[in-house]
């Protein structure tokens, strides 16, 4: 595990580098967090991941308690990495179907959120989408109509390598 990873529920006091932030499904999702965070670190070791797949995988729902503090510690590391960094969003195709909940409901929420705070703000994003994503169509046209300037991909390695090019780190 790279010493500049950041998972839940563990917070850094001291954030010295930009962070990306991986953001994307992960109940349904194979662990394409794995992947980025292999990637980025080979490529951008100076930086921070912020990915919010825990690494003690927790079998079942999680506790009211449980819930509050991924949701919390989420937020607090978009926000990091929105002042001061990127927010990959990486929309992976669903690899296991659950009856009980749509797929990528948070990710697709949060996607909406940053996309108008990169409108408003300027945050860096950057979105890649994997053939067979639900939603896929309507996803590219509304960020061709209202901020083309974000870079789309379709591989996870372009996705991050996009994410470094938007901090301007050219050694990758």
């Amino acid at each position: 595990m790279p010493s500049r990873l950041i998972s839940p529920p563990n917070y850094l006091e001291k954030i010295d580098a930009p962070v990306i932030f991986l953001a994307g499904p992960i109940q349904g999702a194979y662990d394409w967090q794995k992947d980025a965070i292999q990637i980025i670190s080979s490529k951008a070791p100076e930086l921070y991941i912020a990915s919010p797949r825990r690494q003690n995988k927790n079998k079942g729902e999680f506790m009211p308690q449980m819930y509050n503090e991924q949701v919390d510690w989420e937020t607090y590391h978009l926000r990091k990495a929105g002042e001061n960094g990127v927010i990959l969003f990486w929309l992976a195709k669903e690899f296991e179907h659950r009856c009980d909940r749509a797929y990528a409901q948070t990710t697709r929420f949060e996607l909406s959120e940053w996309k108008i705070r990169h409108e408003r703000d300027g945050v860096n994003i950057v979105v890649g989408i994997e053939d067979g994503y639900s939603g896929s169509k309507y996803i590219l046209r509304r960020f061709s109509q209202d901020c083309p300037d974000v870079p789309i991909t379709k591989t996870l390695e372009d996705t991050c390598c996009e994410a470094i090019k938007l901090l301007n780190i050219q050694e990758y």
